[in-house]
């Protein structure tokens, strides 16, 4: 039986949602069970407006992906974080997903499960090394046993990062097919240690 692997990301303009598809594509490939979801904006539609085509972004990937949930990680014998790089860090939308999750830390429902993480920049070391390993420091609180890409795959030395998939998106089509690549392989990798750790 396959592992339950939970993909948990933020996305504003598609970036890291294309990865995070492609990541549950190399899960399913190693027979896993996945969920997608989209954490939720929490500032109004006045702030929204703001930024060209993200209430529009916004709409289609919240009828497209449910919100997660406290539920969906205790389901999930894998959890991956997905996130544009916000100044080197989490956006505050997975963040304040992440921060929900105290009642099962408090329970021990999180130790062993494991957990890894991917990122979006808008520029070329923008930052998605940093947002990666800053995720890495609530997942060792959580109890999750990290897993990171690794050069595990040829894919790795052409785009991504050791630590997670990523993708540059200034200026071109985002994520490249070498972006998508690794993050087809960070899912295949993580259900089949999730797999094997079940």
């Amino acid at each position: 039986m396959g592992a339950k692997v939970l993909i948990a990301f933020y996305s504003r303009s598609g970036s890291t949602e294309a990865l995070a598809n492609a990541i549950a594509e190399g899960a399913l490939a190693e027979g896993a069970d996945v969920r997608l979801r989209r954490a939720r904006e929490f500032v109004g539609p006045e702030i929204m407006a703001q930024a060209a085509g993200w209430p529009e972004h916004a709409e289609r990937m919240n009828a497209a992906y449910e919100a997660p949930t406290p539920a969906d990680v205790e389901w999930a014998d894998a959890v991956i974080f997905g996130t544009p790089t916000r100044f080197g860090i989490s956006s505050a939308e997975l963040k304040a997903f992440i921060d929900s999750l105290g009642g099962l830390w408090f329970q021990g429902k999180l130790n062993g499960k494991v957990g890894s993480a991917f990122t979006s920049t808008q520029s070329a070391h923008g930052g998605n090394e940093a947002t990666i390993l800053s995720l890495y420091n609530p997942m060792a609180h959580l109890g999750f046993i990290i897993v990171p890409t690794g050069y595990a795959d040829p894919a790795v030395f052409r785009a991504g990062t050791p630590y997670g998939a990523s993708a540059v998106s200034g200026g071109r089509s985002s994520p490249s097919d070498d972006e998508l690549e690794v993050a087809r392989f960070q899912g295949k990798r993580v259900a089949q240690v999730a797999a094997k750790l079940k």
